[in-house]
């Protein structure tokens, strides 16, 4: 049975893996996958979270949700996908073929749970940190406030648990993971959003051409691949021939020949260098060409005059404080975001099997992407809608 999209919405919301954690010495225990700062995620925790997140696959496809991928051997999932039936006269896959099917599958998934163990923890321990707390009243005002507005219906909700594979301690751990990592975030960017009048200004002055609507002109053209193409169309223009009938006749602009030749609101600067230069010097209603450029020549005529006109600074004012608002928390969610990603990469070991860029046992990667400010973010296959 599918689920309502409106009741993923809410699991794709909230989707932010709690991390069942429990005290631990040094390196990765033997019922763990990883640890963070000394405490650890379970195997058991692991496991309920790849069933869910396969659920959650299933449902953003509308396909009933199979089995988790039985790594490593994928005997059940190879089996499985045998029974799919091949499109005629295709071959038939091989088992290892069919294999790697099933471990990209896995991977997948296990990457995704794995992520979000581990950026709930961090910004749960960057929290701790700060000094950050959510009641536990908070969080149940939020979760009643949710479920009304997703499941209006008990049924509604106890169908939604049943087939999604959570549980109530799962919405309720995802929320207050969620209200944490807002107010963390909050925390970080505290100030950004002051931005002062001299500031505005200044930037308004260094970018005014970004504030000014050039000039504009209305056309009508004939482009032809010879000069004496274009003659004969001027002299047919002369002579009182339509300009529908002499583009037709003569242009090789397919954009403008269907409709007579007509170039509408065409900015200053936004041509081919000499035909640009020719069609804002030239008069109102004056024909003009033929031109020579690198697509062939011109003949035209301005038939409407647009100015050019500049926003002043009170006009900018509220769209520049945005950009400067923008930009001061993007600096700082980076500076902060440098640090975060050491502090806490360095406090996570995760085990064989189980290991992916945010474990500080992790291959070298290539590039080194920055965490910025800690957001709440819902795995790619359950985003809801």
């Amino acid at each position: 049975m599918n689920m309502p999209r409106r009741y993923v919405a809410l699991a794709g919301a909230l989707f932010v893996i709690p991390v069942g954690l429990s005290a631990c010495g040094g390196g990765v225990p033997g019922n763990a996958v990883a640890t963070i700062g000394g405490d650890s995620i379970t195997k058991s925790a692991f496991d309920h979270w790849i069933k869910v997140a396969n659920s959650a696959s299933a449902q953003q496809t509308g396909q009933p949700a199979g089995p988790v991928p039985d790594a490593p051997e994928f005997k059940q999932c190879i089996a499985e996908k045998r029974k799919v039936k091949q499109p005629k006269g295709s071959t038939k896959p091989t088992d290892a073929t069919l294999k790697k099917e099933c471990q990209a599958q896995y991977d997948q998934l296990r990457d995704q749970v794995m992520q979000f163990f581990i950026s709930t923890a961090w910004a749960q321990g960057e929290a701790a940190d700060e000094g950050i707390k959510i009641s536990d009243a908070d969080v149940k005002k939020e979760f009643d406030k949710q479920r009304r507005q997703s499941f209006p219906k008990d049924s509604d909700y106890l169908n939604f648990l049943k087939t999604s594979g959570y549980t109530q301690e799962d919405l309720l751990y995802q929320i207050k993971s969620r209200m944490i990592s807002e107010k963390l975030r909050a925390k970080i960017l505290k100030g950004t959003d002051k931005v002062t009048d001299a500031q505005i200004a200044e930037y308004y002055n260094k970018n005014k051409e970004n504030f000014a609507q050039p000039e504009k002109r209305d056309l009508r053209i004939v482009l032809t691949k010879k000069k004496a193409q274009a003659d004969a169309a001027r002299k047919a223009l002369e002579n009182g021939e339509s300009w529908k009938s002499v583009v037709k006749r003569y242009s090789i602009d397919q954009g403008s020949k269907a409709n007579g030749g007509v170039l509408a609101d065409v900015p200053k600067g936004q041509q081919e260098k000499s035909l640009d230069k020719a069609t804002f010097s030239a008069k109102k209603g004056e024909l003009s060409g033929p031109i020579k450029t690198p697509f062939g020549f011109y003949v035209f005529e301005v038939t409407k005059i647009t100015p050019g006109s500049q926003q002043s600074l009170a006009q900018s004012k509220e769209s520049i404080k945005q950009l400067l608002v923008s930009q001061n928390q993007q600096k700082k969610s980076e500076t902060f975001g440098k640090d975060y990603e050491k502090k806490w990469k360095d406090r996570t070991e995760c085990r064989k099997g189980y290991v992916i860029d945010s474990c500080k046992n992790a291959p070298k990667p290539s590039t080194t992407a920055t965490t910025g400010a800690p957001t709440q973010n819902a795995p790619p296959a359950n985003n809801g809608g």
